[in-house]
């Protein structure tokens, strides 16, 4: 391909990678900041959002992990993509702060801030509306979600005497 196709191209799946790193993080901010007996209350009323969340938040452990590898790899690939791009255009040295700063403040203001101040501006609803896509990629990713808890619930044994890393979210 051409460079400016490259670079469109590179540019787009860039946009749509910052959407999907938005969606992780005011997810994990939503779901998280909201009270256990308010969760299990819409989930006694039948709606099935509702009842997804209670599912995903009965294992918070491996709801955060699942958040957390979605985000990490929606995140790694953005700075992968802008890498080959800023590559093309300059030598390695200034390629990488180039990388480093923009991926930063994309990420940062785009990935972070703005969506979990969103998610937690909303966290009610934002939760609802993202518990079932959220449960399709804890299915889709089930495979290396299942590895990274395994792996974090052993190191977290080992460092800590209390093992659940979400228990200050849900108190």
């Amino acid at each position: 391909m051409s460079g400016p196709i490259v670079a469109i191209s590179g540019g787009l799946a860039v946009v749509l990678l910052l959407g999907l790193s938005a969606f992780f993080s005011s997810s994990e901010i939503a779901v998280f900041s909201l009270q256990k007996d308010w969760i299990a209350q819409q989930a006694a009323t039948g709606e099935r959002r509702a009842q997804v969340l209670q599912e995903l938040y009965d294992n918070p452990h491996r709801l955060l992990v699942t958040l957390l590898v979605g985000n990490n790899i929606v995140n790694i690939a953005i700075s992968s993509i802008i890498t080959v791009l800023v590559a093309s255009y300059l030598s390695p040295g200034p390629a990488v702060v180039a990388t480093t700063v923009v991926t930063s403040f994309l990420i940062l203001i785009f990935g972070e801030i703005v969506p979990k101040a969103f998610g937690l501006g909303n966290a009610q609803e934002w939760a609802l509306t993202v518990a079932p896509p959220v449960r399709v990629v804890e299915r889709v990713l089930s495979p290396l979600i299942t590895l990274f808890d395994g792996i974090t619930t052993r190191i977290n044994a080992l460092i800590t005497v209390e093992t659940d890393i979400e228990k200050p979210y849900l108190d």
